[in-house]
């Protein structure tokens, strides 16, 4: 893998500070070890995205003090708050996806397939771990997907 593509498929192991996890030999999938791991990772990031968020809103609220005379400066920031709010409205819906994903650990159904029950892996998760589907079972969900949407 290029040295570029490594350092985007592994950031948000660098946003939460923490190396790839290398599994031992013999390890049971999903022990302690594995899911506080993954806790970091998804409290880190909750906590990174809930700070964006934030920021967001004390730049809109300066935003909005500034008073723009002509309409077309008044157009632009109108659309770029518009955009904010679209983009803080997924990030806002990641987090809540990121604690249902928190609850799933405490009571230790992380990281196995919810429609299959098979082990999602531990690299998949590193890339997304939101990830609720094995490859096999989110590959099948996008083909019907893709088949209703024709």
């Amino acid at each position: 893998m290029p040295e570029n593509n490594k350092k985007s498929f592994l950031s948000i192991l660098n946003n939460a500070g923490v190396e790839a996890y290398q599994p031992k030999f013999g390890e049971k999938y999903m022990n302690k070890t594995q899911l506080i791991h993954f806790k970091r990772i998804l409290e880190s990031w909750r906590h990174q995205l809930r700070m964006e968020i934030g920021r967001t809103v004390s730049n809109m609220q300066q935003d909005e003090a500034t008073n723009y005379p002509d309409p077309i400066d008044r157009a632009v920031q109108e659309e770029e708050f518009n955009f904010q709010l679209r983009h803080r409205d997924r990030e806002h819906k990641l987090i809540t996806k990121i604690e249902k994903t928190l609850k799933k650990i405490e009571d230790n159904s992380f990281g196995f397939c919810d429609l299959c029950g098979v082990e999602i892996g531990i690299r998949r998760l590193e890339a997304r771990p939101t990830a609720n589907l094995c490859i096999d079972c989110k590959t099948m969900d996008e083909i019907r997907k893709k088949q209703i949407a024709m």
